[in-house]
């Protein structure tokens, strides 16, 4: 995984884990702000409240991104009965991050159009390397978050959605299951049986076609194909 690509081509792979280190960090920040700005100091309490992505790192799914490729950083906290709408003040703290996520993707598409329609940049390097990985790095962050199982970012939609009695069945199963899922889709991936998240590749690189204005699988295809 990043290990090899480390050796193979340790330029993309900085690229890659700065791509990832800048979308993580700001995901979780835009988390912890948004949390302030409902009236919740949980998270700024805590430190959670900054750029430095140090404190927003998980030992734990560091190591698991270096060794595997999958990782995870730390959750931000947050206390719902400081907000002044609990319900949907979750719902928003929650879809935060994603939406950083789109909202970077954005910029990066955009510093890419400029400097290559520009002609500021004519030919392929490691800069517009790391902006296209920053596009796709975060997209896949927004696909993925969007998966509606806890602990995942749009369980706390679905949550708020499915608030009835009658749905009480429904939210335990996806509270108490959601994580063993994830674990469970996780290893068939890796190991191959079949790729569960192949929606989130489709999904993400047909958003980036469009933020480019280009075809981001040829893109992708001809960064990686010197390897």
């Amino acid at each position: 995984m990043f290990l090899s690509l480390l050796f193979s081509s340790p330029g993309i792979a900085v690229a890659w884990l700065l791509a990832i280190v800048i979308a993580l960090t700001v995901h979780e920040f835009s988390h912890a702000l948004v949390g302030k700005w409902r009236g919740d100091k949980t998270a700024e309490r805590e430190g959670r409240l900054t750029l430095n992505p140090m404190a927003h790192l998980d030992p734990i799914g560091a190591l698991s991104f270096l060794l595997i490729g999958f990782g995870w950083a730390k959750p931000v906290p947050f206390n719902p009965y400081n907000l002044k709408n609990p319900k949907w003040d979750s719902v928003a703290i929650a879809l935060a991050g994603p939406a950083s996520n789109f909202l970077m993707a954005a910029i990066a598409a955009l510093a890419i159009r400029l400097l290559v329609g520009g002609q500021i940049i004519t030919e392929l390097n490691l800069l517009i390397v790391f902006l296209f990985l920053l596009i796709l790095v975060n997209l896949f962050l927004l696909f993925f978050n969007a998966i509606p199982v806890h602990p995942l970012d749009g369980s706390k939609l679905a949550f708020a959605l499915l608030d009835q009695p009658q749905h009480a069945r429904i939210r335990e199963f996806l509270y108490f299951r959601g994580p063993k899922i994830l674990l469970f889709l996780v290893a068939l991936s890796f190991f191959g049986v079949f790729d569960p998240f192949s929606f989130i590749t489709t999904f993400s690189f047909g958003t980036c076609n469009v933020l480019l204005g280009d075809n981001c699988s040829a893109f992708f295809t001809a960064i990686f194909s010197t390897l």
